[in-house]
């Protein structure tokens, strides 16, 4: 039990985070606002959501009555300019702009003329980037990618743009002009004010001048209090603890003391609040919340001076700022100078704004390593999602963080070691060194062979980072080096705490694999016991090679198959396969054509049909199961997972309008204000599998859990323990994956709880007990 002073600690931290939160809530509003840019803000984006539905109206009904010549005589002028562009598109500039010019912190930028202005230059913006769109489709999309995302700002993408284009000799445009512009900017203002009632024109006497200024209404001002309000209720940061979370009831809030009476965070997230659930999901939740973490001095170490030198390695990214080169001295009469200085300014400062948005996680992972180094021993308050599996609340130095983040964190407690410990320190450090598709033997192997490499690394990390630099979880690795080297070769430590990790071997085929009794499926997948790791992506690969065209074959490995073979369980359609494929493809230096790819998907998807044919039917099934449900008239889709946690699946069609914006992007704009109470029978069909796979390796957990009393992390489908724990933690895991699929049917259970009208698929090839002998259904 924590002592007075612990508790009066941990309220003084939260009470810190709260603070800290409501400071960047409100700096980064008046940040936005500085820099004209107000339409970002908490309340710009929820009041132009609600906003756009009724201007893209108000537009169309203008437009409609200027047809019937009621309208004024500019409107001959403003219509020209808007044939280029729809309603939709012209509303979402025309709202975005006006908020950025009414709420900017700058002196005169909310005057009239400048607000009409502005909104004038972006609707011709947009029109300009459409124009090289429609005259030089390629080169344009050969500019955006080696220019755009360099630059830092709209304003300088125009820019880029339209001199590379001078420069290509492409059709010139035509500009506008600002007396056109602004009569084109006041229409669409004036649209906006009668569409919201939330801005009026404020005439301000300034000695003999009475400008016009554009001001938000007192209703308006109301409405952005309250939102505001709102925000600050969930604008805590959120760290880890000092003491052990409050435990969770279906009746009390848990996690942050503060949490019962803030009620910021819920047990069970996007879910029905009021919902009950079972003891044993909550058992869980409370248990994995008690276990205690303490930073990795050493990680710490590093990270410290490779911050000071601006050195990134993989995640972790410090800022580096370059300084701006000297102005030239004849600058004021030399416009080629004056030129030259301008772009290469330009580059510099784009390249400091990609750096700053790059190092934004490390920036706040370093900053929460200040508060907690030091800390003897720290917790980690979790919450499931709607499905059942079990996530953080904080953001930063939890077990599902980036490979820095995760490599960061020690167990409190630690446990002396033993011969086994030293075979699963040497299995972390050949699995994070990238030998994870190796057998256990030659992953133990080649962390003995290599004494020398992780006697190099954990001695002087920064004098070898060539060692380390370049593997793909080169943090991790970097502690899993140090944590072998003090208890294996050197041996001045008699104890770890390190976090071993063990994966599911392509979790949802194992799962869809012991719904279906599919015997097949569990070998490849390791769900039966193998001298070596089954590989169902190489399979696939073969078995789809003679299958695919003649130029993809040589190719057709587990690389390009991977991706798709493991989306498929979880309802990837042949859409996202060809993305995921073409990707691999690319990787290794090959274009395919759209024919040879949608062949390739084909074959791929053909033979998933053959080599894992129990989880492709089980698939088919539910999708039609579902279908039929919602036809009967069902609202939502719910069942009872075998730990005792109820998963709601409601999925509700909102009604929206998705329009592309050269210079703004995609955008959504919702047709109606409120949701749509017509249930997405499509998302309900696509989303059944997934999220009744992601419930049961969550129930998986669940029971495996509460049965293990070390120091336990959780990863989705993977597991955490010290070197020490995990021969019993592995054993628990096979246990209860036999026991959920052995002792019950559960496939045939789940059909009685949606009111499925024909039997499930189950092959019944399947013993689940077999898997107990399993070496690497877990590893």
């Amino acid at each position: 039990m924590p002592t007075p002073a612990q508790i009066d600690e941990q309220i003084a931290l939260e009470r810190e985070q709260i603070r800290q939160g409501l400071e960047r809530l409100r700096d980064n509003t008046i940040k936005l606002q500085d820099k004209e840019y107000a339409s970002a803000s908490v309340y710009g984006c929820s009041s132009i959501q609600e906003l756009l539905p009724k201007a893209i109206e108000q537009i169309k009904d203008t437009a409609a009555r200027a047809k019937r010549g009621m309208v004024g005589k500019d409107f001959a002028v403003i219509k020209r300019y808007l044939a280029g562009i729809e309603p939709e598109a012209a509303a979402a500039i025309a709202c975005k702009v006006t908020f950025d010019k009414v709420f900017s912190s700058k002196q005169k930028a909310n005057q009239l003329q400048n607000v009409t202005d502005a909104i004038g230059k972006a609707i011709e913006d947009e029109c300009t980037i459409r124009h090289y769109e429609t005259n030089c489709p390629g080169l344009l999309h050969v500019l955006k990618e080696n220019y755009w995302h360099r630059s830092i700002g709209t304003e300088q993408k125009v820019v880029v743009i339209k001199t590379l284009m001078k420069r290509y000799e492409v059709k010139h445009w035509e500009p506008w002009g600002i007396s056109n512009r602004i009569k084109l900017g006041g229409w669409l203002l004036d649209c906006i004010i009668r569409a919201s009632g939330w801005f009026d024109k404020e005439l301000v006497r300034e000695g003999r001048k009475t400008p016009q200024f554009i001001v938000p209404t007192p209703e308006f001002l109301e409405i952005r209090d309250e939102v505001m309000a709102t925000a600050e209720l969930f604008s805590p940061l959120a760290w880890p603890m000092l003491i052990e979370p409050n435990d969770w009831t279906n009746e009390r809030q848990g996690g942050y003391i503060l949490n019962e009476v803030m009620k910021g965070y819920d047990m069970v997230r996007r879910s029905a609040p009021c919902l009950i659930q079972g003891e044993t999901p909550i058992t869980f939740l409370n248990h994995i919340q008690k276990v205690a973490y303490t930073l990795n001095p050493f990680i710490v170490d590093v990270a410290e001076t490779l911050q000071e030198r601006g050195i990134a390695i993989g995640k972790f990214v410090p800022v580096v700022e370059l300084p701006l080169p000297n102005k030239p001295l004849d600058i004021a009469e030399n416009f080629e100078s004056r030129k030259d200085y301008r772009r290469t300014a330009a580059d510099v400062m784009n390249i400091n704004a990609q750096q700053f948005k790059r190092s934004c996680r490390t920036r706040m992972t370093m900053n929460a390593v200040k508060v907690f180094k030091g800390r003897e021993k720290f917790f980690i308050p979790w919450s499931f999602d709607y499905r059942g599996r079990a996530y953080p609340i904080p953001a930063f130095l939890t077990p599902q963080d980036t490979d820095f983040g995760k490599s960061l964190l020690l167990f409190a407690e630690q446990s002396l070691m033993t011969y086994e410990a030293e075979d699963w320190l040497r299995f972390q450090v050949a699995t994070t060194a990238g030998k994870d598709k190796e057998t256990m033997e030659d992953r133990l192997n080649w962390t003995l062979h290599n004494h020398a490499l992780i006697t190099r690394i954990a001695t002087d990390p920064i004098g070898n980072l060539s060692d380390w630099e370049k593997i793909d979880e080169p943090w991790q690795f970097l502690a899993a080096c140090h944590e072998y080297y003090h208890t294996c070769i050197l041996c001045d430590r008699n104890y770890t705490n390190l976090p071993v990790a063990v994966d599911a071997t392509c979790s949802g085929l194992q799962i869809l694999a012991g719904l279906a009794r599919d015997a097949s499926t569990a070998k490849l997948v390791n769900v039966l016991p193998s001298e070596k790791p089954q590989d169902a992506y190489k399979v696939i690969a073969e078995v789809a090679k003679p299958n695919t065209p003649e130029s993809i074959r040589p190719f057709m490995d587990r690389k390009t198959t991977k991706r798709t073979v493991m989306t498929v369980p979880y309802n990837a359609k042949p859409f996202s396969n060809r993305g995921y494929i073409r990707e691999a493809l690319k990787e290794k230096g090959v274009e395919v054509e759209k024919e040879d790819l949608t062949a390739t998907v084909n074959a791929v998807r053909g033979a998933m049909n053959v080599i894992v044919p129990g989880p492709m039917a089980v698939m088919k099934w539910i999708e039609r199961e579902v279908g039929n449900a919602i036809d009967r008239g069902e609202q939502e889709i719910q069942w009872c997972t075998p730990s005792g946690f109820i998963v709601t699946q409601r999925l509700m069609k909102p009604i929206v309008e998705t329009i592309e914006l050269q210079l703004l992007g995609r955008c959504q704009i919702k047709v109606a204000t409120e949701k749509g109470d017509k249930v997405d029978k499509s998302h309900h069909k696509n989303a059944t599998a997934p999220n009744l796979i992601h419930s049961l390796d969550a129930s998986l957990l669940h029971l495996s859990a509460i049965r293990f009393n070390a120091p336990l992390a959780l990863i989705h489908d993977s597991v955490l323990c010290r070197a020490t724990d995990m021969g019993i933690l592995s054993a628990i895991v096979r246990e209860t994956y036999m026991h959920l699929f052995a002792e019950q049917d559960y496939l045939t259970n789940w059909a009685k709880q949606i009111g499925a009208e024909s039997e499930p698929p189950i092959i019944g090839t399947l013993n689940p007990e077999s898997v107990i002998e399993s070496t690497y259904f877990f590893c």
